[in-house]
């Protein structure tokens, strides 16, 4: 039987190709791996693909000319009208990226730590945006400069791990302490850490200064002391109001010196050194002319003071003679009236500075402090003026809070600590002419408005004209203070009272940058609105009228309670008119603040918002910190998503299209059940 050709053998390969085929083969793998290691390299460095997708949620973005496979080494995009928010994580993709420039855009969000990852950084520049939350900086050796000016960052950390770092600019933002290991940058030469109100030590906190060849610390608090070397290298436009270090120089410094006159223009500036001699005789002839005239002026200067001093002797005299017998009564009394103000000299200008409520307290010292919780409790406004050191300025929380007047924190018997808050303008219906009987009944309305999510009314006080308001003392401070200032949400230290042993021990160390407290706070303050909204105290709807993140304090237990109600609310804008819907729409931007971590919120903020929420992209904006987070709980990501949509539910363009605050309560509930809540049995 014969085989089919299917299965013949092929005849075998002649001896003498053989050796040939062996040395070709070698060749033929090395092409075929370098083929293979190009195609791989080129299939996982896409880096247009990946500025794409940095820049999707960017509007006016137009990608730039980049083929595929083709490394980008730089970036720029200045003053192109972006809007809207990068994915910073995508651009970190870019291997080969050296030069970032997006300055004098509106870009707005946060910038994550994983940007930083790109190994390639040199560097970056980021100014004039609307950018903001803490800058978390990651590990960035290769990178040179860094300008984040003129936006809205609140802090800076890890800006140690820039040990390459030749310039850096933060100026213009809202930074309130010195970036922590800043002084481990040994080979910065240009630093600007203007425009920010930022408290730290000179020069202490600082890398050295022999490395810094341009040094910008004006418009901040610094506290040190400048030597005259310093001020001769780096100018005195270095410490313009820098805080006591533009104030206290060393002995040996021209601090700061007095202004020299311009010196007028000459009609020419190339002359000969003839023409320049007989100048400087011209100006010597002047001097001794100026001399003289200044000299005469001050003798007959000196010859009409005597005469004038000589006149006010006599007055003096007289005057004495006719008030001895008067006198000694005045003293006295005098001497019996309670001392409100600790100061000195007699100052003309502190005298016309001094408080009208310190005024006030001279005259009306007795006038009784009425405590709604402890009736019993006898205090006046004297005891008031001893707990504030008479209305001092060290006790003193702010020059206005809100939209009533200083604020003034004070310890009352009984470890009462309270805030002592001066009424300015209108409150609970009340007109400043308004009789003291009136001025009482509409307090007491005032405080009946109770809830756990409402700053209580403890007291009040009237003396004559001035009316004092006495609220709770909230530790923890404002939403915002712990949103935007505090490193990553949490207190500082210095303030916990016991130290960072006392925030250690406590059982519930929660804070803001956790998503369940960023919940519960969002759910209170909506308890507490629609409370006020539904008038249950007895009286009717009472309406905010300026819900922003610094009128919610926080309570030791990081409840919200709502402040700065009572007031007679006034129109703020198309979309915070003085309605229940203006107060709807501003709980949505505090919705939106709480959830993405930014601040700042305007009509244009909102309106950027409510796109990318619309477009399905909500996940995009949520703040980096939630995210982090959120990634050991599957359902956060989901909850952070729909507050965001209650956000986007309650800034509708039409107010009838807006819920009441009871149905957002209602929502907000349904979004994150409360703890334990899953191990009860469904009713």
């Amino acid at each position: 039987m014969t085989r089919s050709s299917s299965t013949r053998r092929a005849p075998p390969m002649p001896l003498h190709v053989r050796p040939a085929l062996l040395h070709l083969l070698p060749i033929l793998l090395l092409a075929a791996a370098s083929s293979a290691a190009a195609a791989s390299s080129c299939a996982g460095r896409d880096d247009a693909a990946a500025i794409a997708a940095a820049f999707r949620h960017v509007r006016n973005f137009r990608p730039p000319r980049a083929t595929a496979c083709q490394p980008v080494r730089e970036l720029r995009l200045p003053s192109r009208n972006l809007t809207g928010a990068v994915s910073w994580a995508a651009l970190a993709n870019l291997s080969a990226l050296a030069a970032l420039d997006l300055s004098g855009n509106a870009l707005q969000g946060a910038i994550p730590g994983a940007f930083w990852r790109a190994p390639s950084l040199r560097a970056v520049d980021v100014s004039r945006n609307q950018l903001g939350g803490a800058l978390r900086v990651g590990r960035s050796p290769r990178l040179l400069s860094l300008n984040v000016s003129r936006n809205r960052f609140t802090g800076v950390e890890g800006v140690e791990a820039l040990s390459g770092l030749v310039a850096l600019d933060v100026s213009a933002n809202r930074i309130r302490a010195v970036p922590r290991g800043l002084r481990r940058l040994p080979r910065v030469e240009r630093l600007d850490l203007s425009g920010n109100a930022m408290q730290g030590r000179f020069p202490g906190d600082l890398p050295p200064l022999g490395g810094i060849r341009s040094l910008n610390l004006s418009y901040n608090n610094f506290s040190g002391v400048v030597d005259s070397g310093t001020v001769g290298k780096f100018g005195h436009s270095a410490f313009v109001h820098a805080g006591n270090a533009s104030l206290v120089f060393s002995e040996n410094s021209t601090a700061p010196p007095p202004r020299r006159p311009s010196p007028s223009p000459s009609p020419s500036h190339g002359k000969s050194k003839k023409g320049g001699t007989t100048e400087r005789k011209t100006a010597r002839r002047s001097k001794r002319k100026k001399h003289l005239s200044v000299v005469a002026v001050a003798v007959m200067c000196g010859v009409v003071s005597l005469a004038l001093l000589l006149c006010l002797v006599g007055c003096v005299a007289c005057g004495v003679l006719r008030s001895r017998n008067k006198g000694g009564e005045g003293d006295e009394e005098r001497k019996k009236k309670p001392q409100w103000s600790d100061k000195k000299g007699g100052d003309e200008d502190d005298d016309e500075e001094e408080d009208a409520v310190v005024a006030a307290a001279r005259g009306a010292s007795a006038a009784p402090v009425v405590l709604f919780e402890r009736p019993l409790m006898q205090l006046t406004l004297a005891d008031l003026a001893a707990a504030t050191s008479g209305f001092g300025r060290e006790s003193q929380l702010a020059e206005r809070g809100g939209r009533s007047g200083a604020a003034y924190r004070a310890v009352l018997p009984g470890d009462l600590h309270v805030v002592v808050r001066v009424v300015e303008g209108a409150v609970a219906g009340l007109g400043e002419d308004d009789s003291p009987a009136a001025a009482a009944a509409a307090f007491r309305e005032l405080a009946r408005l109770r809830h756990p999510n409402i700053l209580p009314l403890l007291g009040y006080c009237i003396a004559g004209k001035e009316k004092l308001l006495l609220y709770e003392y909230m530790e923890k401070g404002d939403l915002h203070r712990w949103l935007h200032e505090l490193p990553a949400g949490r207190p500082e230290m210095d303030d916990a009272g016991g130290g960072g042993d006392a925030w250690e021990a406590a059982e519930d160390r929660r804070s803001v940058s956790d998503w369940p407290t960023r919940h519960r706070i969002a759910l209170g303050v909506a308890r507490g609105l629609a409370f006020l909204h539904q008038g249950w105290a007895g009286s009717g709807p009472v309406v905010h009228g300026h819900l922003v993140p610094t009128n919610v304090l926080l309570g030791d237990d990081l409840e919200p309670r709502i402040s700065d109600f009572g007031h007679p609310p006034a129109a703020g804008g198309e979309h915070y008119p003085a309605t229940p819907e203006g107060d709807v729409y501003a709980f949505g931007a505090l919705a939106l603040e709480l959830v993405t971590g930014q601040a700042g919120w305007d009509e244009a903020s909102v309106s950027w918002a409510r796109g990318i929420i619309r477009d399905g992209k909500a996940l995009d904006i949520v703040d980096p910190r939630l995210r982090d987070e959120a990634a050991a709980e599957a359902s956060a990501e989901r909850e952070m998503v729909e507050c965001l949509r209650v956000g986007y539910l309650c800034t509708a363009h039409s107010p009838d299209k807006r819920p009441t605050m009871q149905q957002v309560v209602g929502v907000l509930k349904d979004i994150r059940a409360a703890p334990g809540a899953q191990a009860q049995p469904p009713a």
